[in-house]
């Protein structure tokens, strides 16, 4: 992999979430914007103007976008360092890759996740070889992008991310809830280590102190879930976009490379804990 980072960086980006998708009036977004028209609270100096109360104003779904890392790779890279401002010029071509290279980074994200679990050498060779290539793709101009078959290449990843999940959950038994309508369902303590969530509807879910050791939780959809005192210090394929998208607090175990967001409520009262909980999973060849 050439080291591209997979972490949003938005001192280097041209406000690309900004402007190139489309936002429809709803519970996560407060106005309508069409794809490719700048966001009105989008700065000269490609900054969001109510970034720190995105959530107060009704834009909870652009507080919980991550690009990762895919904004400044367009803006810095496949475009040079050419806004479309100054070079009205790329503008139209700049929208259209921004969600093909958020999509390959998500993969690339997937792929390295995978890389860090205890598998067998021949699928780690596959996961490598199709991190390099997806990598390799991101590195195209602009006009090759835009014809990336995104959907081809999900599938074929998402093949080996399922293998890599049921081989690293081998000898361990779990529920099978994948894809299952689980919304507002109560949860509360539940054993759900090892569980496969891959796909899952969990909005609203109450998962207090549940224990999601080991549990695969691709695409799970955890708006507004309950995760308060829950263990998913372990789980698998957990992204921060799902994390922020749910509320927990200071007892919610999150793996190590993940974030408490700032509107969790972190503390339990006088006297008790005032930080987040940790765990570092371990990190296996």
């Amino acid at each position: 992999m050439s080291g591209r980072s997979l972490r949003a960086d938005c001192e280097r980006c041209f406000g690309l979430c900004c402007v190139a998708p489309a936002f429809a009036a709803s519970a996560d977004f407060a106005i309508d914007k069409p794809a490719g028209r700048a966001c009105p609270h989008l700065g000269a100096d490609f900054r969001c103007g109510i970034h720190r109360d995105l959530r107060e104003r009704g834009f909870t779904g652009c507080a919980v976008f991550d690009c990762l890392g895919a904004g400044q790779r367009i803006s810095q890279i496949t475009f040079g360092g050419r806004d479309w401002r100054d070079h009205p010029e790329t503008a139209a071509r700049m929208v259209e890759v921004f969600p093909v290279m958020r999509a390959l980074h998500e993969l690339l994200w997937y792929l390295t996740e995978a890389l860090a679990l205890r598998l067998p050498e021949p699928l780690r060779a596959e996961l490598t070889a199709a991190r390099d290539e997806i990598d390799r793709l991101g590195d195209a101009g602009p006009e090759l992008l835009a014809r990336v078959d995104v959907t081809a290449r999900r599938d074929e990843i998402n093949t080996l991310l399922s293998r890599a999940s049921e081989l690293a959950r081998t000898g361990r038994t779990g529920r099978d809830h994948r894809g299952a309508d689980l919304v507002g369902a109560n949860l509360r303590r539940a054993d759900l280590r090892n569980a496969n969530l891959r796909g899952t509807y969990l909005i609203g879910a109450d998962l207090r102190d549940a224990d999601l050791t080991m549990a695969d939780l691709t695409g799970a959809d955890l708006r507004g879930a309950n995760l308060r005192g829950a263990d998913l210090g372990r789980a698998i394929f957990l992204t921060q976009a799902q994390v922020d998208g749910a509320t927990g607090d200071v007892r919610t175990t999150l793996p190590s490379a993940l974030r408490h967001p700032g509107h969790w409520r972190l503390s339990i009262g006088p006297g008790g804990p005032s930080g987040p909980r940790r765990r570092t999973p371990p990190r296996r060849r």
